[in-house]
């Protein structure tokens, strides 16, 4: 039987397509990555069909490439070696919502804007990043490890537990979801994520890019969603100001979300007239604006907000701060949603933040501590102006993780994607700021495009040791070949 036909044997005829203009769409995305056509794009509903055709994957040496999010920025889901598309949107379910453990349970499918309307029925809120695309999977930005922007410990790991096709075809759920009959048939509830045996199986999947097997849903914190809130805009002359004022901040426990914007990111979130809007906010914001919300939450909520306001004024004077400003000059009235804001996704009536200004946006992201981020703000821009970038038109992004210990320092390179010098322009940029970060100490934990194989060259036997895993796991290399070091 031709493997089309089986194909429809297993999802149905009206889940699988090998017409070239509804493969089309997935043989790119929002990256600079070069496209790449797939044979097949396939929508299962469920585990024991994703089962099944990674079973015939494995009998016709097929690579399979899942796809989670309606939209994609880091070439991810390209299948640079073709094979099936295993688009996983119709598994769209939240299978459940733990209010008493602060727990979700969502299909790999579920997108932030379906997750967090739902979530706040219930006054929950998710562990969310900044400002996510409403089309990106709630359960891929976990996989992904997408920094939160509310930098508290307990939150560094919100993903739990799943449940994974492994590439041999095998159903498998990790932590306590892997007690015999859960959810259902347990009294488990599936928030203890080590197991099964000594090891946090999980963790192995983040960052994996589906290349160790396709997770179907997946169960991670989430939390009470603040009575009262107070926020603040800090401004700043320079990073090195922010992320001093930041580590001090968060040395202190204080506050719920907790980042940093320089001017052009911070007019690009805020902005709703385009370009009228952007170019006026670019222009009056400070450069650099700590945005820090205050939350109070179901218990003590005033007496909370007002401790935390005393340990942020002894802050304040300590670094001689004069004023802690509560609202942005350059945008009347932003401080009465801004906290809102940031707890859901991206408005499914605008366009995307990071798409509105030029079309395209190339992301460059790395973890670093706080006292280098200054280093490497000047850094890639010296780097844009040999290739002639706008230094006006670089948005930076810093996002404290683990009580500021650290952060997640994004830089983002605008660009038109219809104008090809321009692309040309940005992908040599982007290349050469990666490799200028990575020798200055940059640690990119979740490398994607050139970066990828900057990185792995630089950690050879931790890369020979990923490719014994991948050999264990996939002896036929089906899942998502070419990605990251396989």
């Amino acid at each position: 039987m031709a493997i089309k036909e089986e194909l429809v044997r297993i999802v149905g005829a009206e889940n699988v397509t090998d017409d070239a203009e509804k493969l089309k769409p997935y043989s790119k995305d929002n990256s600079l990555n070069a496209p790449s056509m797939p044979s097949y794009l396939v929508k299962p509903k469920n585990a024991d069909e994703i089962h099944n055709i990674v079973l015939l994957a494995n009998k016709n040496k097929l690579p399979v490439v899942p796809c989670s999010s309606g939209i994609h920025f880091n070439g991810d889901t390209i299948p640079v070696k073709g094979g099936i598309i295993l688009d996983l949107s119709r598994l769209n379910k939240i299978l459940a919502i733990d209010t008493r453990n602060r727990m979700a349970r969502v299909e790999a499918g579920v997108t932030w804007a379906q997750l967090q309307p739902e979530l706040a029925k219930h006054d929950m809120m998710a562990i969310a990043p900044l400002l996510p695309h409403p089309k990106k999977s709630a359960l891929i930005s976990h996989l992904e490890r997408d920094p939160a922007i509310i930098p508290k410990f307990e939150y560094t790991d919100a993903l739990v537990t799943v449940e994974v096709v492994l590439p041999d075809g095998e159903i498998f759920k990790t932590g306590s979801a892997a007690v015999p009959g859960f959810p259902e048939k347990s009294f488990s509830q599936g928030v203890n994520p080590s197991g099964p045996g000594n090891m946090m199986w999980t963790r192995m999947l983040q960052g994996a890019q589906g290349t160790l097997g396709v997770v179907t849903w997946g169960q991670f914190k989430i939390e009470y969603r603040p009575k009262i809130d107070k926020s603040y805009f800090i401004p700043f002359k320079s990073v090195k100001d922010a992320t001093v004022a930041v580590s001090k901040i968060q040395r202190r426990m204080i506050g719920q979300e907790c980042l940093i914007l320089n001017n052009v990111d911070l007019a690009a979130v805020l902005a709703k007239q385009w370009p009228g809007d952007f170019n006026t906010l670019r222009e009056k914001l400070p450069p650099w604006t700590l945005i820090l919300v205050l939350g109070g939450g179901v218990r003590f909520p005033e007496e909370k907000i007002e401790y935390e306001e005393d340990a942020l004024n002894a802050v304040a004077k300590e670094l001689s701060i004069k004023v802690l400003p509560t609202s942005l000059p350059a945008a009347p009235g932003v401080e009465k949603g801004i906290a809102d804001m940031l707890r859901e996704a991206w408005p499914t009536d605008r366009t995307y933040w990071k798409l509105a200004y030029k079309g395209g946006c190339q992301d460059l992201f790395f973890h670093t501590v706080m006292g280098k981020a200054q280093a490497f703000y000047e850094a890639i821009g010296k780097v844009a102006v040999k290739y002639n970038y706008p230094a006006a038109d670089l948005g930076y992004y810093v996002q404290p993780v683990v009580y500021g210990g650290a952060c997640h320092f994004e830089c983002n390179f605008y660009y038109d994607p219809a104008n090809a010098a321009d692309v040309k322009n940005v992908t040599k940029l982007y290349a050469e700021a990666a490799k200028t970060t990575l020798d200055m100490g940059a640690f990119y934990s979740r490398p994607y495009g050139p970066v990828t194989d900057l990185v792995y060259q630089r950690a050879a036997s931790y890369t020979e040791q990923l490719k014994k895993v991948k050999k264990l796991m996939d002896p036929n290399n089906i899942m998502s070949p070419g990605r990251l070091c396989f």
